[in-house]
């Protein structure tokens, strides 16, 4: 009898354990002697007798909600001396299965079942591999609270199947993919998510609260791997790629068709058991996706999303500070100097972005939590060709040779705290400047992130003919876990910071203070499932001397309705300002105040056709300028393999008032309209999870019309324009580009990809009315066209071994 009531007491704590959010979860780790075979069906033998992940709770719609029986999850472990393998079986019903065929690295309109492992168990850094419905492979690296590095990819191996009872996954996970510790006993942090698409629900094995921040920090347990050994991580990526080149320069000397061919290898090594070696020779990033190009009439530079997997995958310890903006690397280096060209010379070919010759990587961290970060990148000189008043042509150096790097050393503390070293280095040949940037930063949060103070202090000196030293730092603290939060900011910089040779940042000699508010509400209502709600408010001075720069409020309200659809509004408003940048002179500009209103629409996304958009109004208190800006976009999925997307946009502004030239050190406004049109179409065929093409169709128009021209006073207010007659100002500006790839991956790791690329643009003095117009003349303009063809083969060290072995 007393066993019986032994048994009822196990299974009633168990049970009530299973249903507490609060209670952390513990997986019991098995070794398994066979191997199962990933086909994603589970009819293996080594899963039996071994224990179930079940219960998961709902993060959305309704956090800590346990799961519905009949579309609950099942996941078992196991592991060897090679790998971890994954066991899941997602109830429900098959025909409900969302399972759209899209490339690696993407989920689409699809169900998905992941494993989030923290084999460190520091509750800061882990490895995410989820896998589809319908089989298609992606996996992302966290780090800190949550960060999600999608970029970051490795070679593992999954399988599905949907079949009466909903689907099952399979998964390999090499321990080549992971860093871990040699010790023989070991504890790793694990969670297991479950997303149902067509209802929106995800739920977590571990419960993950809304309301605390942070991802990593709440997970589960997975208790009792013994006798593993981190194994040598060595693989090779070499390529090769070929490309044709056609652009009607028509140029004496100059061949309108040219063509190239390149090899190079990356490599990654484990140089021990927590850090690895990345490193790119001769690379080529001529596939990458095109960059979004726009009329830019600010005084500050545009900030463009890097596309190149080498700056984007591992990187989350050199981000750190926002000191590494990485398209500096070549892309869109912040040096020029065109003094060797003259003022009767004629550019005949501009070389805008550097070659990279070579860029490595090295990254990890201790048992201890410490993590080193160590980056160099070398990217050739650039040259321009340019021919004489004499008919002679000549080579003119823009850019030296230049050297990049980045050290960091970044210890974990408790509670998801943090103190970070940074110094970023830029090295020119010749009697370029340098460059140098070091910062400390410093994260505490309270137990539980709960409450949270961090800062940082920066410092960059520049050392060429003369040598400019400047200060930043940021202080920072507020709550930042709970349905209301709260936090204050402030940022200064001198005069002389500037760390853009190798980040971004567009201005200095500032003290920003914010205070920002929230209030969201996790527990679904009578009419929504999510409700979210802020409030903003900037002040800003100048640093040096101390005058008043800029006031500005902004608040907005986030809500996700029932019916899978969400709405947010925004209301800013902006006092008037000092402006310091725009008459690009140094004088002072009285900006007048503004404000603002914006609608946005998002759909089901589950829906096969869906659309949404915004609608947005900005109003200058200054000649009764307006702006509208109107986007829709739609989507369309006619099946599992194939969908369509259109993006519109269209952004008039009615008698705005902007900086339009300078005169003899005076500088010239003037009022204008201004009609933005942006038309952008995409569509996909995946044949199979490995295989796929893609194409991106984009046309962007913008234009400057002026009306009235006035001259700025000593004051900083306009006056009439009464100089010489100016011409030439008004703007027309068209960018044109095809973007086609199409991908396979034929073996684990290894692609062939083809690529196919149309460029055009042009920038005119004068403009068309009309958008048929403006589409005709870049559709007729001189056409950048590329076909390339690319092969890189993936080969892991340890497999060759085990061939030769068998040979």
């Amino acid at each position: 009898m007393k066993r019986w009531f032994s048994l009822i007491f196990i299974f009633l704590y168990a049970y009530c354990a299973a249903q507490n959010p609060a209670k952390q979860k513990e997986l019991q780790a098995v070794r398994t002697i066979e191997t199962p075979k990933i086909d994603g069906i589970l009819n293996d033998a080594c899963w039996n007798n071994v224990p179930f992940a079940t219960d998961f709770f709902e993060i959305r719609p309704v956090p800590g909600r346990v799961e519905a029986k009949d579309r609950r999850t099942e996941v078992k472990v196991v592991y060897d001396d090679v790998a971890i393998y994954v066991y899941a079986r997602m109830y429900d019903h098959p025909d409900s299965v969302s399972h759209e065929l899209v490339s690696r690295d993407q989920i689409g309109n699809a169900d998905f079942i992941s494993v989030i492992l923290d084999p460190f168990y520091d509750k800061m850094n882990g490895n995410g591999f989820f896998v589809t419905a319908a089989g298609v492979q992606f996996d992302a690296k966290y780090s800190q609270v949550g960060d999600e590095d999608s970029n970051w990819n490795a070679v593992w191996e999954s399988a599905v199947k949907i079949d009466q009872q909903g689907w099952t996954c399979e998964m390999k996970i090499p321990y080549s993919a992971l860093r871990f510790s040699s010790q023989d006993i070991q504890n790793w942090g694990i969670n297991f998510s479950r997303r149902i698409q067509r209802t929106n629900t995800q739920s977590f094995w571990n419960f993950v609260d809304p309301k605390v921040n942070g991802f990593i920090n709440q997970e589960g347990l997975f208790t009792g791997i013994k006798n593993i050994k981190p194994p040598l991580r060595l693989s090779f990526s070499p390529y090769v790629s070929g490309y044709i080149n056609h652009y009607p320069a028509n140029l004496p000397g100059v061949k309108n068709t040219t063509s190239r061919f390149n090899g190079g290898m990356d490599v990654k090594y484990g140089i021990n058991n927590s850090f690895t070696l990345d490193m790119t020779l001769v690379p080529d990033f001529g596939q990458v996706q095109s960059d979004n190009r726009i009329l830019n009439l600010t005084p500050f530079e545009v900030k463009f999303n890097e596309n190149r997997q080498f700056f984007t995958e591992g990187t989350e310890l050199f981000n750190k500070g926002d000191l590494f903006y990485s398209k500096r690397i070549g892309s869109i280096p912040s040096y020029h100097d065109f003094s060797g060209i003259n003022g009767t010379d004629k550019v005949v070919k501009d070389q805008t972005e550097a070659k990279v010759l070579n860029a490595t990587k090295i990254s990890g961290r201790t048992a201890k939590g410490l993590g080193i970060g160590i980056f160099n990148a070398i990217t050739n000189s650039m040259q321009t060709e340019v021919e004489d008043a004499q008919g002679n042509f000549r080579q003119v150096e823009t850019q030296p040779l230049t050297n990049y790097n980045i050290l960091v050393f970044d210890q974990s503390l408790k509670n998801n705290s943090s103190a970070t070293f940074i110094n970023t280095n830029v090295l020119r040949q010749g009697s370029a400047y340098d460059a140098n940037v070091t910062a400390l930063l410093l994260n505490l949060n309270s137990k539980g992130n709960k409450y949270f103070i961090n800062g940082n202090g920066k410092m960059s000196n520049l050392k060429g003919e003369e040598v400019h030293t400047g200060y930043s730092y940021t202080l920072r603290f507020g709550k930042q876990s709970g349905n209301f939060t709260w936090s204050y900011n402030q940022v200064y910089a001198d005069d002389q910071f500037n760390p853009s040779d190798m980040g971004f940042f567009t201005n200095n000699n500032f003290l920003d203070q914010r205070i920002g508010l929230g209030y969201n509400v996790f527990k679904p209502g009578k009419w929504y499932n999510e409700w979210q709600n802020w409030f903003n408010m900037t002040y800003s001075r100048r640093a040096t001397p101390g005058d008043y720069q800029s006031l500005g409020i902004e608040t907005g309200s986030y809500v996700r309705f029932k019916n899978l659809w969400s709405a947010e509004l925004n209301v800013n408003y902006d006092a008037k300002r000092n402006d310091f940048y725009e008459a690009r002179n140094g004088q002072v500009y009285k900006a007048p105040e503004s404000f603002g209103l914006a609608l946005y629409i998002n759909p089901n996304r589950a829906k096969a056709y869906n659309f949404g958009g915004n609608i947005r109004y900005q109003e200058q208190q200054l000649f009764a300028g307006k702006s509208y800006n109107f986007y829709l976009f739609q989507n369309f999925r006619l099946n599992d393999q194939v969908a369509f997307g259109l993006d519109l946009s269209f952004n008039p502004n009615y008698n705005y008032v902007n900086w339009v030239t300078n005169q003899n050190s005076q500088a010239i406004f003037s009022k204008y309209d201004r009609r933005t049109v942006e038309n952008s179409f995409d569509a996909k065929y995946t044949f199979t999870n490995l295989m796929g093409v893609t194409v991106v169709l984009r046309h962007y128009w913008s234009d400057r019309r002026n009306k009235d021209f006035y001259l700025l006073k000593p004051d900083g207010h306009l006056t009439d324009y009464q100089g010489p007659a100016l011409t030439g100002m008004d703007r027309n500006y068209n960018v044109f580009n095809i973007d086609l790839i199409y991908i396979w991956q034929f073996a684990p790791g290894s692609t062939l990809s083809v690529s196919y690329k149309d460029a055009a643009e042009t920038s005119d003095n004068f403009y068309r009315q009309r958008y048929n117009k403006n589409l005709s003349g870049i559709l007729n303009a001189p056409q950048n066209n590329s076909l390339s063809v690319k092969v890189l083969y993936f080969v892991d060290y340890l497999d060759l071994k085990k061939k030769r072995k068998k040979a």
